[in-house]
């Protein structure tokens, strides 16, 4: 049916390995030469779908392939850009996948397809809604990892703060890639006070704030799942595989241990995994919830305090068969609950005590609708996929009502095949690519003809929702050529948003007024690093605006086959001198 993910077209490994090979690379810089990094595959091996025209009423054109994730001391907006994959262009293959294999992306599949039936059938309050003439007519004139440990961003309206003044930025450090033989994952990045850690060659090495090396943290395997925000005190987490690939696996061990670690000082501060019977469970995710780390996937849930890895809750067996297939955290956590039968489960949405795991909220996902993310969990904002999701992984935004015991929907938020954000197949975090507020979702629309013979080229805007009532609140105007990607929201709350860098102009880090929609320039990149910028563009791979620096981090080292390509960069740095 019409918006249902695509079948894969290649085989996963065993679940709950590493991610393997993206698809190749694709053109990229608005017309402009193709840069060296390839998108990666949407949900760590979940292949992407075809686009579907929209995006403002005009036809849907190519875009740059998608990506996209509070803070310590300072903020940090938009780390770890989440599930890599196509936006507005053709999904190219799927690699193989990190956990659950054929049959969960086939659940994937029919659960779609189920919700599509619904939907159309009218036998669910879930009906699209919206008319595209006058969310266009509506809207103003027109740092990113979060703040507060809110996932997707903070909790202020953003009404305080002089007008900021543009800093003129330049390329201040780079990391060149290690060479491979084959392909390793290189998804976290995550920025303290005093250093930015970021995940290397079964490794993690720590870096100046404007350069220099650190730290060294080695790692036993490949990183699985990297939380995408550290903690107010920089401390973050990591799922590694147990062991590395091997001529007698592949693929590497599965994805077992859990690692956290200090982003300042490069210190392990503790590695555990969970026991089912003899063996370590193997998961898909994890993250970093009000003081306590939780990790997820088919096969359940387990917890640790960050202080100290006490073991606080683990997978077990019930007669409903329930298990937490993730978790998302920031000052609250949330888990994904899903009950019964594989393929046609009962799931909701669960705001837990992080000491205990005890249920404070329920909210019950409408049938069909298996596989939720949160885009935040205070306010709760969960994105679901239905109908055409144009391969964003998110159709319609769900805001949801945790106060009491039984979850609320305040509102509903269609993307209805205009707006890009991103969220990964059936991991409960790590969706991307917009911003939440307290009362307002963030979303870039699709890029779309300029319509302006004096400014030619393709262009997008930013657009408010209202949390309260999904209407349109306003839109922050684009410039021709390029594309703006939002990354989160800073320590007074207000959007922060990148301008992508093209073959010729440097990027920008862009600040939203909540009131008027307009944008300032905050940090300004110089045009002569420009390609190199755009290879790293947080629209693919991430980026995090913090300490009034932009950081961009690739998520896959690779071997470099293709002659001529240049020089392959794990970590750039851009600011004022």
């Amino acid at each position: 049916p019409p918006g249902a993910p695509q079948a894969p077209q290649t085989p996963p490994p065993p679940p709950g390995t590493p991610p393997q090979a993206p698809p190749a690379a694709p053109p990229g810089g608005y017309g402009y030469p193709g840069p060296g990094q390839a998108p990666q595959p949407g949900g760590y091996g979940y292949p992407g779908q075809a686009p579907q025209p929209g995006g403002y009423g005009y036809p849907g054109g190519p875009g740059q392939p998608g990506q996209g994730f509070g803070a310590p001391t300072q903020p940090q907006f938009g780390a770890f850009p989440q599930q890599p994959g196509p936006y507005g262009a053709p999904g190219g293959p799927g690699g193989p996948g990190s956990g659950g294999g054929a049959k969960k992306r086939m659940a994937v599949i029919v659960s779609a397809a189920v919700a599509l039936v619904l939907l159309v059938g009218g036998g669910v309050w879930f009906a699209v809604s919206g008319d595209d003439k006058e969310e266009q007519a509506k809207g103003g004139e027109g740092t990113s990892q979060g703040t507060g440990g809110k996932q997707g961003g903070g909790e202020q309206g953003g009404t305080k703060g002089d007008k900021p003044k543009t800093v003129d930025g330049k390329l201040l450090f780079e990391v060149e890639q290690e060479k491979v033989d084959d392909l390793v994952s290189a998804k976290g990045m995550w920025v303290g006070d005093q250093a930015v850690a970021k995940v290397d060659v079964y490794k993690i090495v720590g870096y100046g704030l404007s350069g220099g090396k650190k730290w060294e943290l080695p790692l036993d395997g490949a990183v699985c799942w990297a939380n995408p925000k550290p903690t107010d005190d920089g401390k973050a987490v990591v799922l590694v595989s147990d062991g590395k690939p091997s001529s007698e696996k592949k693929y590497g061990g599965p994805c077992t241990q859990v690692i956290a670690f200090d982003v300042n000082k490069g210190t392990k501060l503790w590695q555990k995994s969970a026991k089912a019977g003899d063996r370590d469970v193997t998961f898909d995710e994890v993250t970093i919830g009000a003081g306590t780390v939780a990790a997820g996937g088919t096969s359940g849930g387990a917890a640790w305090s960050l202080d100290g890895g006490q073991e606080l809750w683990k997978p077990k067996e019930d007669s409903s068969n329930c298990k937490d297939a993730g978790y998302a955290g920031g000052g609250k956590l949330v888990a994904v609950r899903r009950c019964g039968d594989y393929e046609r489960p009962q799931v909701s949405v669960q705001t837990l005590d992080p000491k205990s795991g005890a249920v404070k909220s329920t909210y019950k996902v409408p049938t069909g609708l298996n596989y939720p993310h949160i885009a935040s969990t205070d306010p709760l904002v969960v994105a679901v996929s239905a109908g055409d999701t144009t391969g964003n992984g998110a159709s319609d935004f769900l805001v949801v009502d945790d106060s009491g015991k039984d979850g609320t929907l305040r509102s509903k938020i269609s993307t209805a095949g205009k707006y890009e954000p991103k969220c990964p197949a059936t991991e409960v975090e790590g969706c991307s690519k917009l911003a939440v507020t307290k009362d307002t979702l963030y979303l870039p629309t699709e890029e779309h003809p300029s319509g302006n013979s004096s400014q030619p080229g393709r262009i997008n805007e930013i657009v408010a929702f209202d949390l309260a009532t999904g209407q349109t609140k306003g839109k922050t105007d684009g410039t021709a050529g390029t594309e703006m990607i939002p990354l989160g929201v800073d320590k007074d709350g207000y959007p922060i948003a990148y301008r992508n860098a093209t073959f010729r102009w440097g990027g920008q880090v862009l600040r939203i007024d909540p009131k008027t929609f307009k944008a300032d320039v905050l940090l300004k990149n110089a045009d002569d690093t420009a390609r190199a910028e755009n290879e790293l563009s947080p629209n693919y791979q991430q980026g995090v605006y913090a300490q009034g620096r932009l950081f961009l981090g690739t998520n896959y080292i690779r071997k470099v086959t293709v002659a001529g390509l240049g020089k392959q960069y794990t970590l750039q740095i851009y600011g004022g001198s």
